[in-house]
Order: C-alpha cells, then structure tokens, then sequence
C-alpha cells in the first residue's frame, strides 16, 4: 500500500497522463476558506476550486449530507429514481423558469444533453435542415468533443480531427454579427450571461436582449451555460435573473455540489418532451449521494442571507483591489459581478497573470487566471470578511513582488 507521507509532486509526472501541470504545492486538509498543505503551510483560498466549493471547503452542512446520505445509499442507476433527487428537481423547479431537470455529473455533460436536447427539438419540429447552433468567441462549455467543438476557442478543439459540423462562432456583444448570421437554420443560440473562461466578460443588456429577439424570430433555443455563473455566484441564484431575458434551456453544474460532481439541464415541458425514453442518458446521473449533497447546497445558498452576503463580498474585492492597484497600477479595470470577479492586468504587465498567480501561492493565497492577462477570483459565497482581508493583504504582498 502507498504510504500517504511519501506521495510527492514529483510522482504526477510518473503516474499521470500529462495533460495538467499542477502546482508544486500539495493541499491536505480544507476548512472554510482555508487550506493546508503536506508541510502545514497555510493558504487563504480565493479560487474556490474554479466556482465549485461555493459554500468553502468541509461545510457542516454538506459534510452532515454526505454522512447521513452515505450510510443510506449511494447508487441505484436510471431504472429507479430516488428522493434526493426528486427533492433536488423539485427546489430546481420551483425556484427557476424550469419545469423538468435531467442530472448529469459535470458541466460538458450538461452541456451536451443542452446541445442534444436543442437540436433533437428543431429536427422534431421543423426539420432535419434546422441543426445551426450559434455560438461566440471565447467562450467555454466543456471538453467532450461536442461540447469543446462548440466553445470558442480553437486551442482546445483543433489537433483531435474532424469537428462536428453545423457550429458557427462570432463575438460576443456583437449585435450586428449576430444578427447577420441567426436564420430559420439555426436551432439553438448557445452562451455563458457572463463569460468565465474568456476573461470574466458580461454579456451586454442590449446584446442578450437581442438574442432572445432573434431567437423568438427564428423559432431557435437560448441555452444559456451557468454552470460558472450559477449558484448564487453573481449575487442571484442563476445569473439569468438579474438580466431582462429569460433562456430555454440552462445548465448548472461546478457549485451545484459545492465539491462533489453533480450537473443539471434546467429547462421546459414542451422542450423537454423531446427527450423521450432511451435518446439521452447517464449511468450516475441523479445518483442519491450527489443528490443529497446537491440539496444541502440549495437549502444554504438560495437565502436571501448567503445571496445578499455575496454582494456585499464584491464591493470589499472591488474597494481592496482598488486601493492596491492606487499604489502598484497594474490593472486596467476589475471585470464581473458578485464573486466571478477578473482584475484586468494593463498593458505594462499583459501577458503575466501566471506570475501574479504564482506570486500569490508564495504569500500563502490561493488566485486563478482567466487567459493569460486577467486573474481571477472565485472564492466561497460565504468566505469570511475577516478572510478577504487577509487575502487581499497577501495578495498585495505578491503584487508588490511581480512589480518589484
């Protein structure tokens, strides 16, 4: 047997497929918005595992729902349903747009039941002519072949041979673009209300406001992606509803389990309808565990307590992030809303997010990035504000390194 003590950095290179290069830094042990590495060497977490651990790291509350859960029953598979994710659906549906949900266990599996479901419902209702899904630059929605291909950006889809076809990608917040290419072909207009990956970049009133115009005009599906965005990331439960439009379909999934996988297609009985029995499915989709934990996360996060909290979080990262760049001028504007925040470095320093990142994992803070010229936070909906803080005063001190 492996002894835990001798596990190193060093083994990922012998063990694992090389697609990731993780840091040197080996986390142990999480409490709230803290962690603790193999030496004991402490970190303020700002990242949240990329918007995944929404309520911080061994929250009571979902550390009780996996217990009481685990000693129940984990598994069944789809011949059955269960309770935990009756309950779950039920909370989706009565606190949404939504009238039917479909579990999945990550966002490009939720991503890609959205595409499927999207184009299985045009091919039903107008034709097999009806298959366009339009979908913009930079923007991310997962890694299956499907779900990558659709995403805006090449670097992640070319290389693996012929990509599916009938996908088109144009700017986002670009009107005219988007009006120039929507027409009876197209069967879903697919995007993230605020891009992650991209560079933390909402969408435009106007620009969203249009999509569902040309949308309705041309009897296409808005899919709007939340797994990011979702959860109460933004200061609402989907981001959706703090716009003026409303989507066909929408997927959830990273903070849904605040840590452990589960992933959601949130959509209407009409479209729905479509996916009759045996066209879409998942092995452990709506498994009890992932439910159970999933229902936790609702009971804490959809408050007006936790939702609130997270608008009140954004304004001391928008002050301390202020107040640094006042003394060391390294970013050009703080971008997003609620905690899906990107500090926009500035010319001087474009290019060098990893080396804020790398900066920070010095000073004991854990950042991301989101391309190579915003760094990104993401910490837990409810991180204390004695935390931020501390992040922000470790996350100057590294500032100060990478400027010096």
């Amino acid at each position: 047997m492996t002894d835990n003590m001798n596990l190193t950095r060093a083994q990922f290179d012998e063990v694992m497929v090389p697609n990731y290069a993780p840091a040197a830094v080996i986390p142990v042990r999480g409490e709230g918005s803290r962690v603790w590495d193999q030496q004991g060497t402490e970190y303020v977490d700002f990242a949240g595992g990329i918007a995944v651990n929404c309520l911080g790291h061994c929250h009571p509350a979902l550390v009780a729902a996996l217990k009481e859960q685990g000693e129940k029953l984990w598994h069944l598979s789809n011949t059955m349903t269960n309770e935990p994710a009756l309950a779950l659906a039920t909370k989706l549906v009565e606190s949404t747009f939504a009238e039917r949900i479909y579990f999945a266990n990550s966002g490009a599996e939720a991503n890609e039941a959205a595409l499927k479901l999207a184009r299985r419902y045009a091919i039903d209702n107008f034709g097999e002519h009806k298959v366009e899904v339009i979908a913009f630059d930079k923007a991310f929605h997962g890694r299956t072949f499907f779900t990558v291909s659709v995403g805006g950006q090449a670097a992640y889809s070319d290389g693996f041979g012929p990509k599916p076809a009938g996908i088109t990608h144009l700017p986002f917040n670009d009107i005219a673009a988007l009006e120039a290419a929507v027409s009876d072909n197209t069967c879903a207009i697919m995007l993230e209300p605020l891009q992650g990956e991209g560079g933390i970049i909402n969408g435009d009133p106007e620009f969203l406001r249009a999509v569902r115009r040309l949308a309705d005009k041309h009897n296409a599906l808005v899919i709007f992606d939340e797994v990011q965005s979702g959860m109460g990331r933004t200061g609402e439960l989907f981001a959706y509803m703090g716009t003026e439009i409303v989507p066909d379909i929408l997927t959830s999934a990273k903070a849904l389990g605040g840590g452990f996988p589960i992933a959601a297609m949130l959509t209407t009985t009409k479209i729905a309808s479509h996916l009759k029995v045996g066209t879409h499915g998942s092995t452990y989709g709506g498994n009890p565990l992932a439910c159970a934990i999933g229902n936790a996360v609702m009971d804490v996060v959809n408050t007006s307590e936790v939702l609130d909290g997270v608008k009140r979080r954004e304004q001391l990262f928008r002050d301390g992030l202020a107040g640094i760049n006042e003394k060391y001028h390294v970013f050009s504007e703080v971008r997003g809303k609620g905690l899906l925040l990107g500090a926009v470095l500035n010319e001087q320093y474009a290019g060098r997010s990893r080396d804020f990142l790398n900066a920070a994992v010095a000073e004991g803070l854990l950042v991301l990035m989101a391309g190579a010229n915003v760094v990104r936070f993401t910490p837990s909906l409810v991180i204390p504000e004695a935390d931020i803080s501390e992040g922000l005063a470790r996350f100057e001190r590294a500032v100060a390194k990478v400027t010096a």
